[in-house]
């Protein structure tokens, strides 16, 4: 038997092609996937810089917030403030109305119960002048 090297030779041939095409293959996804990490960094980059620009826009928005909610705070303070004096005026005012009014009551009534009762003793005496008899002194018994 004669040894055959075409056969060989052939096989080897088209093996060191394989390895040269995956080569080329390996270095062309290298360099494509250097490219997609580079645009994938850039991206990455630009999302860090719209990042740091909504957290510096969050942070003046929340000192905002913060200032409009000490406002509400201390007009709030002011309001509560404002109603208990106008709600200790009101009941100081009521409390005068009260007292003015049972003082008028008072007034009044002293002022008119002579007068009331001497109207009852005339009416009484007149009731008695009228309904008795002469010579008695009390009609009813």
């Amino acid at each position: 038997m004669t040894p055959d090297l075409h056969t060989t030779n052939l096989l080897l041939g088209i093996m060191a092609g394989v390895s040269v095409f995956e080569a080329l293959v390996i270095i062309v996804l290298g360099i494509a996937g250097i490219s997609a990490y580079r645009r994938a960094m850039t991206a990455v980059d630009r999302g860090m810089v719209l990042a740091q620009a909504l957290d510096v826009r969050h942070a003046a928005t929340l000192e905002r917030v913060n200032a409009i909610l000490d406002d509400v705070k201390g007009v709030t303070a002011t309001v509560k403030e404002e109603t208990e004096r106008v709600d200790q005026a009101i009941h100081s005012t009521m409390h005068r109305i009260d007292d003015t009014a049972e003082r008028m009551r008072t007034s009044v009534r002293v002022k008119t119960s002579t007068v009331v009762g001497i109207l009852r003793g005339a009416r009484v005496a007149l009731e008695a002048f009228l309904s008795s008899e002469p010579g008695t002194l009390n009609p009813r018994t």
